[in-house]
């Protein structure tokens, strides 16, 4: 039996799916049966009830003898166009709507999953990318691209970046699937959050780049041993810098590379936080011991132990008494003892918290000022950390 093939815009059928006289192809394209096949039937003319649509049909045989009644039939069945409708160009397939709606289920299911989708990249606009999800086009923001892409390539625009991605496969996670919106975003900062972030621990230390810097503090990218940045944490203004800091721009800037520690990794909602600070030896944490350390070369007065009430507060510290009172939990504060340095470290008046075990509930506290250091008793209910919130809180408003 000769082979022909009929053809509407790109869809090809062959002749063996029907016999190839005219009344049987006719009634294969009945408009009952092109609605099926395409997703715009409103755009052909509705016919009579007597009447059927006409194709334009190629046909071509593959049988030995092409002109057997079949083939000939199949010739004869050439008409011209689809009787003054649409044009072939409009009637291009696209995908039917089951399709568009199986494929949102699927979308759902990859959304509740959590399961990794490897989408290609379609394009970009203005905002982000463009990835195809099966028969859907979704939208991966550009603050939800990995790190590794921007630390890979620094001198480079994100749209450059976004560009040179066209055409690649990228590992992201469905973040929103709406089909009534048609809402479908993606995140590859949550698919690699999967795959790395069961290789780090509280504790661990990392080199990083810093990001972007805000008013609260600085998003450092992780690099790992493979040499990429995949991860990105946030160190908080106050874990910059065993100083002060009132604005963090003034510390770091975009693309510094830092040390950082993993102080805290928050699993269910993806986030790490780090520290700069404690990878420094904290100021804070002396004793005047240490501070006046005692060697033969050391003068017989370097340190001097005397009652409280003959050793005359450093300027400013009478102030900070006041305040330190009005704490809750802080009972009593008093000068136990002063030593002075071999050199001037600084001429204002400077504030610790010693590293000494308390004892009865009394912590110590070392403030400096020119040569001098005082070693001052802090009775107290309040732990370690609490101290020095406290004096956070009242060196901010004593001026």
């Amino acid at each position: 039996m000769p082979v022909s093939t009929a053809t509407l815009g790109s869809v090809s059928f062959l002749s063996q799916l029907f016999n190839l006289d005219v009344s049987s192809l006719s009634c294969f394209v009945h408009h009952t049966k092109l609605s099926t096949l395409y997703s715009k039937p409103s755009l052909l003319r509705k016919p009579s009830s007597s009447s059927l649509y006409h194709l334009k049909v190629s046909a071509s045989s593959a049988s030995a003898n092409p002109k057997t009644d079949n083939s000939q039939q199949a010739e004869a069945a050439l008409t011209a166009i689809l009787d003054n409708s649409v044009s072939t160009d409009e009637l291009k397939p696209a995908p039917a709507p089951a399709r568009r709606s199986a494929d949102w289920k699927a979308a759902r299911a990859y959304l509740h999953s959590g399961f990794i989708y490897g989408g290609r990249v379609e394009g970009f606009n203005g905002g982000g990318l463009l990835v195809r999800f099966y028969s859907l086009v979704g939208f991966l923001p550009f603050p939800q691209l990995s790190p590794s892409h921007s630390c890979k390539e620094p001198n480079k625009t994100i749209h450059q970046i976004a560009k040179g991605l066209v055409g690649s496969i990228l590992s992201v996670k469905v973040i929103q699937a709406e089909e009534e919106s048609r809402k479908l975003i993606f995140s590859e900062k949550e698919a690699v959050w999967t795959k790395f972030s069961t290789q780090i621990n509280v504790g661990d230390v990392f080199e990083g780049k810093v990001g972007s810097v805000e008013d609260y503090g600085a998003f450092v990218h992780l690099r790992f041993p493979d040499g990429l940045y995949h991860l990105t944490g946030l160190v908080h203004v106050s874990e910059v810098s065993w100083d002060l800091v009132q604005d963090v721009r003034d510390i770091l800037t975009e693309g510094d590379d830092v040390r950082v520690k993993v102080v805290n990794i928050d699993r269910g909602k993806s986030r790490l936080t780090l520290s700069i600070k404690q990878l420094e030896e904290d100021p804070l944490l002396e004793t005047l011991d240490k501070v006046i350390p005692q060697d033969g070369s050391a003068d017989s007065d370097s340190l001097t132990t005397s009652n409280s009430s003959t050793i005359e507060p450093l300027p400013g510290l009478d102030a900070i008494f006041k305040e330190l009172l009005q704490e809750d939990g802080i009972n009593d504060v008093r000068i136990s003892r002063q030593g002075f340095e071999k050199r001037v470290v600084s001429q204002d008046l400077q504030l610790w918290l010693s590293n000494a075990p308390p004892s009865d509930n009394m912590f110590t506290l070392l403030a400096r000022a020119g040569r001098q250091v005082q070693e001052i008793q802090l009775a107290t209910s309040l732990d370690q950390e609490g101290i020095k919130k406290a004096l956070q809180r009242v060196l901010e408003r004593v001026p």
